[in-house]
């Protein structure tokens, strides 16, 4: 049997890890400034966090959400402190698409209506409600292609106001910082109109935090930057360091109803030990202030440079966009200076390091990004 070939592979095979370093199985090192799509926030293999899962494996590594899992509570506790939204309720499951799928939803159920707002060039999962709202023809079938999904351009209040008094919308889904389009951070002010017209026409905010959160943009939320609060907030990557976790943050408007949601694998322990260990160690090493502190220093340390565009992003969350391709730079950084990027689309580098980066870090990146544009 052969893999269902749907990647582009770098022919690269990581088999260790530690911090922000990833070596191969020829023994190259790498410097990771793209976290597996921005799942690493408390760095490869730290020990509080492989130590709490192995403990947690030596006692009990699952259940169902048919039995009392204390482990949960001690997570929404602790989500709350951290983020500031204690009053809110949490919900949990196993990925960011999963996360946007329950978040639609609840919505739904909420409001009694059926349709959603998306922005363009959004991303938000590949299960089959997420792929609807995501603006990438590439990735939607015709069986996604539901018809009840409103596309608006991102900053644009007036086109979200048209289609919000048409009185079906039960929310308005968008990004705190759109990462797979190009890094774009809503204009000052928007997200505060977002949630005006929300208000005004009966509609939820669905925050989707997934890429943007756990302090990746030097708040807990990219959203908090804006001084709002959503009804719902998505999580997902960074929430248990590389651990298939994700959920939900509900707002107290919100009344559960027995079965509304549910999820076979969501919350269980093995998770839960994870998830709990990485705010363990934001909350002890600083590593929101660290984010933002780090990703200011290195987004200033980026060359100019007639090959690039634009520098744009906040915290640990970078998009360096060129005028042209950026597939032989890429592939430089990586099999010549050894170190991991991403991309959005053809044009744009995309920075997302974990949340333990240091400046040194920053500065080997931006030795080599200068080397390989001369």
């Amino acid at each position: 049997m052969e893999l269902f070939d749907v990647y582009s592979l770098f022919e690269v095979t990581p088999v260790r890890a530690s911090g922000c370093r990833v070596w191969d199985d020829k023994g190259q090192e790498y410097l990771d400034l793209y976290g597996g799509h921005a799942v690493i926030s408390v760095g490869h293999c730290h020990p509080v966090y492989v130590k709490a899962l192995k403990d947690q494996l030596d006692r009990i590594g699952f259940y169902s959400n048919s039995v009392v899992n204390p482990l949960q509570a001690g997570l929404a506790h602790k989500l709350g402190e951290a983020s500031g939204y204690s009053d809110y309720s949490l919900f949990l499951d196993n990925s960011g698409a999963e996360s946007n799928e329950n978040a639609m939803k609840l919505a739904s159920f909420h409001t009694g209506r059926d349709r959603i707002i998306a922005f363009r060039k959004s991303f938000h999962g590949r299960t089959s409600g997420a792929v609807a709202v995501t603006d990438n023809p590439a990735i939607v079938s015709p069986f996604n292609a539901n018809h009840k999904v409103s596309f608006c351009e991102l900053d644009d209040a007036e086109a979200v106001e048209c289609a919000l008094k048409k009185g079906d919308v039960a929310g308005v889904i968008i990004e705190g910082i759109q990462g797979c389009g190009g890094i774009n951070v809503p204009a000052p002010g928007f997200l505060g109109t977002l949630r005006s017209l929300c208000d005004k026409y009966g509609a939820c905010l669905i925050l989707d935090e997934v890429q943007s959160g756990y302090g990746r943009s030097g708040k807990f939320f990219a959203h908090q930057w804006e001084g709002i609060r959503p009804d719902i907030i998505t999580m997902g990557k960074g929430i248990a360091n590389g651990f298939p976790c994700g959920g939900i943050l509900i707002s107290p408007a919100f009344k559960a109803v027995k079965g509304m949601l549910g999820t076979t694998f969501g919350g269980n322990y093995l998770a839960m030990a994870a998830a709990n260990a990485v705010l363990d160690i934001i909350r002890d090493e600083h590593l929101i202030d660290n984010a933002y502190e780090v990703g200011k220093y290195l987004k200033a340390g980026i060359p100019s440079s007639p090959e690039i565009k634009e520098v744009r992003g906040r915290g640990l969350m970078i998009g360096i966009e060129f005028n042209g391709s950026v597939a032989e730079i890429r592939r430089k950084l990586l099999f010549e200076k050894h170190i991991f990027t991403g991309v959005s689309g053809k044009n744009m580098i995309r920075l997302l390091a974990p949340l333990v980066i240091t400046k040194q870090d920053a500065d080997t990146f931006i030795g080599a990004l200068k080397e390989v544009l001369q």
